[in-house]
């Protein structure tokens, strides 16, 4: 997905291999092992292993692992050229964490892709890229013929808390398209998570 303003370029893209380390500098400039490098809101901790090995860099390698895949893990937005937004999205049935959720579960029997996290590279927040970011991974997800596309974020009354603000708001997937569709036994922040959807196809 390319758009242009008056002022900027926007550019969001999946990321695969060639891409990881755009990936990394959003999501973990520092390079830190012990960060997530979103897989544990996806993965089994078996699955983790399985992929990743064991190794100290075992979370790196599982999330380089599933770059190579067919369809990677995610999409990366760029602005003017710069690697600034993250959003971690796929096919439901290929998310283990999600899939095997007790708190979260299916609204229905429509094979929805799923948006597991979004994160806004720090420095860049307030700048738009969060609608940048989400219009682009539905974009990915359509092109690779999913029906429809499903969210679990919160509706915080004022400012969300920074450690969860990775689920979400409300407010947010509206501005793309997405409507309330259910709620889950699942919170952040001590908030409810609801599910949103935007459909695709019929």
């Amino acid at each position: 997905m390319t758009a242009t303003t008056s002022e900027h370029s926007w550019q969001t893209h999946p990321v695969t291999p060639d891409r990881f380390e755009d990936f990394a500098d959003v999501v973990n400039k520092n390079r830190r092992q012990t960060h997530c490098w979103c897989v544990s809101h996806r993965l089994t901790a078996a699955e983790v292993t399985e992929l990743g090995g064991s190794g100290k860099d075992q979370r790196e390698q599982a999330m380089r692992t599933l770059c190579e895949r067919e369809r990677p893990p995610g999409v990366v937005t760029y602005l003017d050229g710069e690697p600034v937004g993250w959003c971690n999205i796929g096919p439901r049935s290929e998310i283990t964490r999600l899939n095997r959720s007790k708190l979260m579960l299916p609204t229905d029997d429509v094979p929805v892709w799923s948006i597991v996290c979004v994160v806004v590279r720090s420095g860049f927040r307030k700048r738009g890229v969060t609608q940048h970011l989400i219009d682009g991974a539905v974009d990915y997800a359509a092109a690779n013929g999913a029906p429809a596309v499903e969210a679990h974020p919160v509706d915080p009354p004022g400012r969300m808390d920074l450690t969860m603000a990775f689920v979400g708001t409300k407010a947010m997937f509206e501005r793309s398209g997405f409507e309330v569709v259910g709620t889950t036994s699942a919170t952040a922040s001590q908030l409810p998570r609801l599910t949103m959807r935007r459909t695709l196809s019929a």
